[in-house]
């Protein structure tokens, strides 16, 4: 089973490189063999994501990251928000929405791909076409949930551990779900994974603070 750290997503990489599959954005028109669609839902962290995107491009992976306009947890128009949407970018890669059920929020402002997919979405509205943007979990990149979708989510996979397979080439082609904060603080599960989350997020809240001068 994967180990759940930074050291894990790179066996993860190299999996994927050793199975020769081919990056592609959600833009194309069809999958098509050995193409592989890595996607990540930012639900939490923008840290992560962008610890994740550097060691991606070390590796000379591309992604697709979905980012949220109304996440509870960031704001993308703030420094730090605008900054990580650069970061990503400068990496070399594909950046898209992450919306929250019923909204589509304009984001022409930050260059977003015409991408997207529903946050913690309900089957009803799962697969739903937005004008002007493709739906990761439409029928074409969903075609066969069996050999053509793995998910990490709550750091249990979805129809298996992809990385033997991915190794041996074995997918025709692959949507992979990948959620950085599940991988980046180095712990195995979701209790441990939530309790890393929050050190790092004081830690990061602290320096925010000291930045605002207030005398601690």
């Amino acid at each position: 089973m994967s180990d759940f750290s930074p050291a894990g997503y790179v066996e993860l990489l190299e999996a994927i490189k050793a199975g020769r599959y081919r990056l592609r954005p959600f833009t194309v028109e069809q999958p098509a063999e050995q193409m592989l669609f890595l996607r990540h839902d930012i639900d939490v962290s923008l840290e992560d994501a962008v610890a994740m995107a550097e060691l991606e491009h070390a590796h000379h992976i591309r992604a697709t990251y979905l980012l949220m306009t109304r996440s509870i947890f960031y704001n993308l128009a703030s420094p730090a928000g605008l900054a990580a949407v650069a970061r990503l970018r400068d990496l070399g890669h594909w950046v898209g929405h992450h919306a929250l059920h019923p909204h589509t929020d304009p984001v022409v402002d930050l260059g977003f791909d015409p991408v997207m997919a529903w946050h913690n979405p309900d089957p009803a509205y799962m697969a739903d076409a937005v004008p002007g943007w493709v739906n990761v979990m439409e029928s074409r990149f969903t075609s066969d949930f069996v050999w053509t979708y793995r998910s990490d989510s709550n750091q249990a996979w979805r129809r298996g551990d992809p990385v033997e397979d991915l190794a041996a080439g074995r997918f025709p082609w692959l949507q992979l779900l990948i959620h950085p904060v599940l991988w980046m603080g180095g712990t195995n599960g979701m209790a441990a994974t939530a309790e890393a989350f929050l050190d790092r997020d004081r830690t990061r809240r602290l320096e925010h603070l000291h930045r605002d001068d207030l005398d601690l």
